[in-house]
Order: structure tokens, then sequence, then C-alpha cells
């Protein structure tokens, strides 16, 4: 403290009218002037150690809190500030801090106001799921991030962008590869565009995938990525100058509104076109069905990642020539969603993909694993599920790797289609013959109705919580 100036003037302020004491009166507690005491209000002097050790001896003060009160509000107000609805509004922490320090009932105000908002944003959100799910279309505007506006664009169409499909077929057709595309796309960029592809290691280049050096014509990837990885990386690139034109269109046909979200989207269009390159649609459709849509069977036939594989399934919606409808969702073990996708777009409303009970959640208990299930939603649509964790860059020995998982799905129906069908437990006593014990889920514990859920952890909006004084439910929120 003695290093460190503290100007606590506005705490000092509080501590002094919550006792009922003038400035003359506190001065005489502490032992200085009523104008030494003013300015220290101010904030124009600082708080020495006597006076500190004063504080803490007559008024009870802990010296911690007056140089850590502020600390939990001025996080809280960044979360505010950095709502889309705010963002840019403030050029940087300092205001949030004379805030914090000058006026904290206003800011823990202005943090409720805004949680209450961004609680009842995400009620709106529940009411249009509900009323989607009812066939009424709805349009509840809000204030979006270019990310959002992309994922949430991406997510609502089909996984299938048939001009990029045709471009890349065609651009594996020229490259000729045999079983050695990367080592074309390295010879095809470094005859047509004089790019030279080097892999880096972890020192030389720390923070990125791939980055391409104009001036020296070369392309680094890192070794941090697995050799399906970086042949995706170097694809992705290859992809941009050679199917520039049939992106460009694409990104023009989703409408976007603003050059940032188109940026993103280009990117999304670039991953989607060297997965197409890399298994091109109808050998890759031919292999599926032979396959029985087996992802590790894919997977090492086109000398690709299971999630690229699993990825893959989810595009195969080319007119007159469509495999089964699958779609897809990635999630880390803290529950974020990173990518969700399908072949006739995510299925949010049927589906919806935010139950702790999916098979997804519990992949992270046993890494590398498929796990397979039968699941089915409170309004008796049933799904066939696969789940499998995905291990991201590698890292070095002190640091933890990034490890998501991957929920792949179609409708159950279609199960007997795939290998995995022979994988369902069967029916359980009672159950009508040629019937698969399915888990019962919902799309998200705000719109899910099932009583005495155990993995429950929100109140459905649609239900007044409580039963009565006298009952007490299994779920940890018991609604009527």
């Amino acid at each position: 403290m003695a290093d460190q100036k503290i100007f606590a003037g506005p705490r000092i302020r509080r501590i002094r009218t919550a006792r009922g004491l003038t400035q003359t009166a506190m001065a005489e507690g502490l032992g200085i002037s009523p104008s030494y005491l003013n300015l220290i209000e101010r904030n124009q002097r600082p708080l020495t150690v006597q006076l500190i050790l004063r504080l803490a001896g007559v008024y009870h003060v802990d010296p911690e809190e007056l140089q850590a009160e502020a600390g939990a509000s001025v996080t809280a107000l960044k979360e505010v500030f950095t709502d889309p609805l705010m963002a840019g509004e403030l050029p940087g922490d300092q205001e949030l801090i004379e805030v914090a320090e000058a006026a904290p009932n206003a800011a823990a105000a202005m943090i409720k106001l805004y949680r209450a908002y961004r609680e009842q944003a995400e009620r709106l959100s529940d009411l249009s799921h509900l009323l989607a799910r009812e066939g009424r279309a709805t349009a509840l505007a809000g204030a979006r991030l270019p990310s959002d506006e992309v994922r949430e664009t991406f997510e609502q169409r089909p996984n299938h962008f048939a001009t990029i499909e045709a471009e890349a077929e065609a651009f594996h057709a020229e490259l000729a590869p045999g079983d050695d595309l990367y080592a074309a796309l390295k010879a095809w960029l470094k005859a047509e565009h004089g790019i030279a592809v080097r892999v880096l290691p972890v020192a030389t280049m720390p923070n990125w995938r791939r980055r391409y050096d104009r001036h020296t014509q070369r392309l680094f990837v890192s070794e941090r990525l697995s050799p399906f990885d970086q042949k995706r990386e170097v694809a992705i690139e290859a992809c941009l100058l050679r199917l520039r034109a049939a992106i460009e269109a694409e990104v023009g046909a989703l409408r976007l509104s603003s050059d940032e979200a188109r940026r993103l989207a280009r990117f999304e269009l670039a991953r989607y076109a060297a997965h197409a390159l890399t298994m091109p649609y109808e050998a890759f459709l031919a292999a599926a069905r032979r396959a029985r849509y087996d992802v590790d069977v894919l997977r090492a036939r086109f000398s690709v990642s299971f999630e690229q594989a699993a990825n893959r399934l989810t595009m195969l919606a080319r007119q007159g020539a469509a495999g089964i409808p699958f779609f897809m969702l990635e999630v880390d073990n803290a529950g974020n969603r990173f990518r969700r996708a399908g072949a006739a777009g995510f299925p949010q409303a049927r589906f919806g993909g935010a139950c702790p009970k999916l098979a997804v959640h519990a992949a992270f208990a046993q890494p590398g694993q498929v796990i397979v299930e039968a699941v089915e939603m409170p309004d008796g649509a049933q799904f066939l599920t696969l789940a499998r964790t995905l291990e991201g860059p590698q890292g070095a020995f002190s640091e933890r790797p990034r490890r998501t998982a991957l929920l792949l799905a179609c409708d159950l129906a279609l199960a007997a289609e795939t290998v995995y069908g022979a994988a369902l437990p069967g029916p359980g006593a009672g159950a009508k013959a040629g019937a698969i014990a399915a888990i019962p889920v919902g799309p998200a514990c705000r719109l899910c109705e099932r009583a005495g859920c155990l993995a429950r952890a929100e109140p459905p909006v649609t239900r007044p919580l409580g039963l009565d004084e006298m009952v007490t439910g299994l779920s940890a929120f018991d609604f009527q």
C-alpha cells in the first residue's frame, strides 16, 4: 500500500454519510483538518498509510475494501458495455472505473437493469421458439454482433451450397491428386501462384493456425495442427484463390448487413469449400452409402479427421442426390455451442440441442469413444444421435489441451440405413415390438415441461413454479 496511491474519496464520503457525520466531526476523529478531508473526498489527495490505519481503528473499515470495493462493479459494467447495443460507447475502462468509484449505487442499478434486460431478451427468445414450434413465424429483432448474425444465418439454412460444390468438384478433377491431395495442393499453389507452403514450429507462430505472407509468397501452417487440419488449412487458401467468384456469389446471396459479417461468412464458405474439395460430393456420397454412414470408415477413406467427415455428412443435400439429412452440434465442456448445421438447417424448433441429458455432454467422460443413443423429444419426435470428443490443436506440456464434443444426429426413422442403428438398445419390458428404448430429452430446460427431471438446470417459462408446502419434487425446480 505504501508504493501505490489510493484515491478513495467516494468511499470515504459514503462511510461518513452512513454514520451521519459532518466533515468536521469525521476530520476530528481522524486527527486531520476538515479542508484536508474535503480534498480526500474529492479525490484530490490520496489516502496515507497512517490515515488508513486510523480509519480501521476508529470506524472499523477493512483496508482491503478501500482498494477492492469497486472491482466487482467494474467487471460487471464491462459486461454491460460489451453488449452490441452499447459496444463502442466507451473508449476504455477508465470511465467505468470512475463510475464505479464515484457512483457505486448508480452503477449497481445499471447492472441490475442490464441483467433484467438480458433476462427479458432470453424470455423473448424462448417465446419465439415456442411459437415457431407451433408454426407461427416470429420476427423478434435485437442487436446482434456480426458473428451472431453469421451463425444464425448459416444455422437457419441448409448446409449446402450448390455452386461451391460444382466448382470444388471441377477443381478436384483439375488437380487429379490421386492418393495425395495435400501434395497436389502444394504443387498447384507453387505452380499457379508462386506460393510455397511451410509448416512452422509453435515458437515461431504461437497464435495462428495459418498465415499467408504476401511479400514473400509463403503460406505458413502451424505444427500444432494435426496432418488432417494442416491439409484443410492449405485447401482453404487454395479455395480462396481458385473458387473466389463462387464464394463471393454465395456471400452476396446471404444478404448480410455489414462488411465484418460478410468477411466472417467468406471464411466459413472457404472452410466449406475445403471440405467439398477434400471429399468430393459424388465420391463421398457413394462411399457413405456403401459404409452405411460409418464416420470412422469415411475418415479413413478420405484421409480426414472425424470432425471433418461428420461435418461433410451434414452437407449432402444436392437436389436429386441427397444423403441422410444429418445435423450436427459442437460444444465444449462448459456447454458453449460453437457450431450448429444441418442438411435441412439445424432443427432448432424440434431438437433444440441445449438439453444436459444429451450424450454430447457425457462424451467428455469417455474421450475418443463414440456414444450412440436414441432420444425422444416431449412432442414424440425421435432422433438417432452419436457423440464423440474432438481434440483441438496440440499444446505444450504446460498447456491444457482444447477439447470439444460433436453430436451428429438424424431422424430415428432413418437409423436402419446407418451402421449405428444396430448399436441402439432394444425396448424395455412392455414396449411395442420393434420399438427402440429412447432417452427422454427436451429442447432446453426453459422450454421443457418434463416433470421430475433430475438434470433440469432452469425452470420452464411456461409453468408456475412451486408445488405446495407439503410436497417436494425430484427436480431442483418444481413446477405445477
